[in-house]
């Protein structure tokens, strides 16, 4: 939680405690309690507002008067009475709790395994005119991102440190270098290198975008728009190899809820990885198919195959079953993992059926596949 807001809670919280706190010390004491207001002429500065204030956060407040007991706990910290996670928030919100109210400050880190997984920062202040407050987050997201953050620097750093080494050795080369047909061959591998850094580049630019699972549209995905981008965007290096990609069994208005871009995404980098690790000459077939409300989309090719030992980290960043073909075709090690994490922010998985030698079998499953058989007006042609 930043700065100021955590000083705007800390100042309503005071204000709402002595309020509170002020109105029972004025009741023992024999003073007429306030009048009761409805909701629609209740005066500024009432305690309700503070608590309505509180409720609205997405945190979790609790708050203690002088003496250690409950003042007030917020919507957000309420939710978890009586839970098993609860009585852990307790466990670890009481003693924080107390040493607030010496003036102590203190924080701390509570992991809870799920599943899902979870990790809860509480944090306790002492406020203005006595009593102490507790701040719960759910930490769990930001370090998600910072997590991705992290991996995409070092990705980077990593990644690029070979191809920019290469370049340099290069260039040093060419200083001085006469021979035309020296210059030739190494300002080609300089070109070849530079490619390679920019697929690179753009490769982790996509799977830190994916990974970090912004809200993911839900618009209705045509599959068969889907397919006809994916296959065009490969055809450059299928044409090189003289590999034919073939679509087939397109059901007429297949669609599916999602994020255009990431699916185009997917299938393009399972149909390329196809082509890439098929022999010359070879085809990759590209078929989608409608079970019940799962929309799969298969992509086979009589490649190489994958030895069984690879099927559990090929999805892995930077792994590659052959390095040296992964090399040769440009390969950055990161398709099938950005393949993974579209699935898995659609709900989807991702399988994979292959054989050393006789090739592989990729079907990517996205719930909420729905076929019509009215084909809409982008399914005109295939590619």
């Amino acid at each position: 939680m930043g700065t100021v807001v955590l000083a705007v809670v800390v100042a309503v919280a005071g204000v709402a405690v002595g309020w509170r706190i002020g109105r029972h010390r004025g009741r023992d004491e024999g003073f007429p309690a306030p009048p009761s207001t409805s909701s629609t002429s209740r005066p500024l500065g009432s305690w309700p507002d503070f608590t309505q204030v509180l409720d609205s956060l997405p945190i979790g407040i609790v708050i203690v008067d002088g003496n250690g007991r409950s003042v007030h706990r917020n919507a957000w910290a309420a939710k978890f009475s009586g839970t098993h996670t609860g009585i852990l928030l307790d466990a670890t919100t009481e003693p924080l709790l107390q040493r607030a109210l010496t003036g102590e400050e203190s924080r701390q880190q509570l992991e809870l395994y799920g599943p899902p997984r979870r990790i809860i920062a509480v944090s306790s202040s002492p406020l203005p005119g006595g009593g102490a407050m507790a701040t719960i987050e759910d930490e769990t997201e930001r370090r998600r991102v910072d997590a991705v953050r992290t991996d995409f620097v070092a990705n980077i750093s990593h990644e690029l440190k070979t191809p920019v080494g290469a370049l340099a050795v290069l260039a040093e080369t060419l200083l001085g270098e006469t021979d035309p047909e020296v210059v030739n061959r190494v300002a080609e591998r300089m070109v070849e290198d530079s490619h390679r850094a920019a697929r690179t580049i753009d490769d982790l630019l996509e799977l830190a975008r994916i990974e970090l699972r912004e809200p993911v549209a839900n618009d209705r995905v045509d599959l068969n728009g889907v397919v006809a981008e994916a296959v065009s965007r490969t055809r450059p290096i299928a044409e090189q190899r003289d590999i034919r990609v073939g679509v087939l069994d397109i059901p007429p208005g297949a669609a599916v809820a999602g994020d255009r871009r990431q699916l185009v995404s997917a299938l393009g980098n399972l149909v390329e990885n196809a082509v890439k690790y098929s022999e010359p000459s070879g085809e990759v077939q590209v078929r989608v198919r409608i079970d019940g409300n799962v929309a799969e989309l298969m992509v086979a090719d009589r490649g190489i195959g994958i030895p069984a030992r690879d099927h559990d980290r090929i999805f892995e960043r930077f792994y590659r079953v052959d390095r040296a073909r992964s090399r040769d075709t440009g390969g950055t090690g990161l398709g099938l993992s950005i393949v993974r994490h579209v699935a898995d922010n659609h709900g989807g998985e991702v399988l994979v059926s292959s054989q050393e030698g006789e090739g592989s079998t990729f079907v990517l499953r996205l719930p909420g596949g729905v076929r019509s058989h009215q084909p809409s007006s982008n399914e005109t042609s295939r590619p």
